[in-house]
């Protein structure tokens, strides 16, 4: 039996070096603008049919990127080619995109940072709960007992009294977000110094309890995932205690579900009106999609800015 023959290389080149062409890695970068992982890969396999019938198999970055554009407007319409150009560009302007992903416990905010990771080909994310647990290595249970207890039940370590009219369980959690998020500051502080794109997802993304203003070397999205259905969410509870092999058990939730609802109308109702997008988390897809939705609406904007601030320069050097 013949063997089939290989296909010859096509190669990305530039000045310096020239690395193969990968459907995948371009299809990967497409999905940053909506687009379905299988459309994606369709149109990544059609610009390397395209290539192959034209016989070029040495494409300088550049003009891939036109090239895409150029197909993705074809294939899909001016939209989806602008929010693809804008993706490209994010990273010329020098500013690293910060997705903050808030909600209260088992809503499914890790799920949808990981696959908003996947999409985007950022590598770099981060729980809050894993800032908490450096806080706690750093900070005695003595000096920083708010560190201690999950969010659910950070109340139990209060030691300044509250009203009567007053939920602990929101005071608590309260108390605890302003403590995780100097930490959390702290985590994006550094990821705008080295240029990293990042999302950093948990319970203690709070809006109004961070100044997005101090991030101006960057584009920050900050979003809440919301679950309404108070079964479903229960569910993933069990779920979670399956995935872990019970390192946490579904009983502990359950027995603080009350509270974890609570916490989550709270998160929800000052989004309501900081103006923050809550996104809900029936369905995966869905949820992905609609946080995709928010990412390149903020992206489109800060491009969009860009280009504003671009033409003005230009214009008063003109006058100069």
């Amino acid at each position: 039996m013949a063997k089939k023959k290989k296909e010859r290389e096509i190669l990305i080149s530039d000045k310096k070096h020239g690395l193969p062409f990968s459907k995948g890695l371009l299809a990967s970068s497409i999905t940053a603008t909506g687009i379905s992982p299988n459309k994606a890969y369709e149109i990544a396999k059609s610009i390397e049919d395209f290539l192959r019938y034209k016989g070029i198999y040495s494409i300088e970055s550049n003009n891939l990127r036109k090239l895409t554009i150029q197909i993705i407007e074809s294939k899909l319409g001016i939209d989806y080619a602008k929010k693809y150009k804008c993706w490209l560009t994010l990273g010329d302007q020098g500013k690293p995109l910060i997705v903050l992903i808030g909600g209260t416990t088992g809503v499914g905010k890790s799920t949808i940072a990981t696959e908003i990771g996947s999409r985007l080909g950022i590598n770099h994310i981060v729980s809050s709960d894993a800032i908490r647990e450096v806080m706690r290595a750093l900070l005695s249970k003595e000096l920083m007992p708010m560190l201690y207890n999950s969010s659910f039940t950070a109340w139990k370590s209060m030691r300044t009294p509250f009203r009567k009219k007053d939920d602990p369980v929101i005071i608590g959690f309260i108390e605890q977000v302003e403590i995780v998020n100097v930490g959390l500051s702290a985590v994006v502080r550094r990821a705008i110094r080295e240029g990293i794109n990042t999302i950093i997802e948990g319970v203690h993304i709070v809006p109004g309890f961070i100044d997005l203003n101090q991030f101006d070397g960057a584009v920050v999205v900050p979003l809440i995932v919301s679950m309404g259905d108070n079964e479903i969410h229960r569910s993933h509870f069990y779920v979670r205690e399956v995935d872990t092999g019970g390192t946490r058990p579904f009983k502990r939730y359950r027995a603080n579900f009350e509270s974890i609802r609570k916490i989550g109308e709270h998160v929800e109702g000052v989004a309501e009106l900081g103006g923050y997008p809550i996104i809900p988390s029936y369905n995966l897809d869905s949820a992905v999609n609609g946080v995709l939705k928010v990412i390149l609406d903020k992206v489109v904007v800060s491009c969009f800015n860009k280009i504003v601030e671009a033409d003005f320069e230009g214009k008063e050097n003109l006058k100069e």
